[in-house]
């Protein structure tokens, strides 16, 4: 099986400037106006994925991402989310990466198999970077005004967290 991953991408590559040429098309030229549009999107998003990089590692630097998760998990708890995994219900609508590291350290600590890293997983698996994911495709169209989806997209992760303690329950 590993072998024949090595070789999906350049199958798909010649596959495509097979095609092309069968068509008739430039390639070449079609790949470098494609290039040069991605570099205009990368610099057009890129202040706002930078701010946003910078938000969320002075939160936690500065320990307002753990004060926010003490002041929230009596909340948490009320709905069925576990304390532990409070910080990552706050960090996964910022940041993948963030939450990533975050999942990890649930694991590490409390086992994947546990309650708490049960829920994690699905909460991980279940919820979006939502904030980055506007930055990007918001930025990437030229859309400054977010109206409703900001909120929309919230409301979904909150009750992604909520569904995924609950799913998780019923297995306990």
């Amino acid at each position: 099986m590993g072998t024949l991953s090595q070789y999906v991408f350049p199958l798909c590559v010649v596959i495509i400037i097979l095609w092309g040429s069968f068509k008739r098309v430039n390639v070449i030229d079609c790949f470098i106006e494609g290039a040069k549009t991605g570099v205009g999107t990368v610099l057009s998003i890129l202040p706002v994925l930078t701010a946003l990089m910078v938000a969320v590692s002075m939160l936690r630097a500065s320990g307002a991402m753990q004060a926010l998760s003490d002041m929230l998990a009596p909340l948490a708890s009320a709905v069925g989310i576990p304390d532990e995994v409070v910080p990552l219900c706050l960090i996964s609508p910022f940041s993948g990466s963030g939450a990533y590291a975050v999942l990890q350290d649930i694991l590490k600590n409390y086992g994947p198999d546990s309650y708490i890293g049960r829920v994690a997983s699905v909460i991980s698996g279940a919820s979006e970077t939502t904030f980055y994911a506007i930055s990007v495709y918001f930025g990437s169209a030229g859309i400054s005004k977010t109206s409703f989806t900001l909120p929309c997209a919230l409301c979904a992760d909150v009750i992604s967290y909520v569904t995924a303690a609950f799913s998780c329950k019923l297995k306990k």
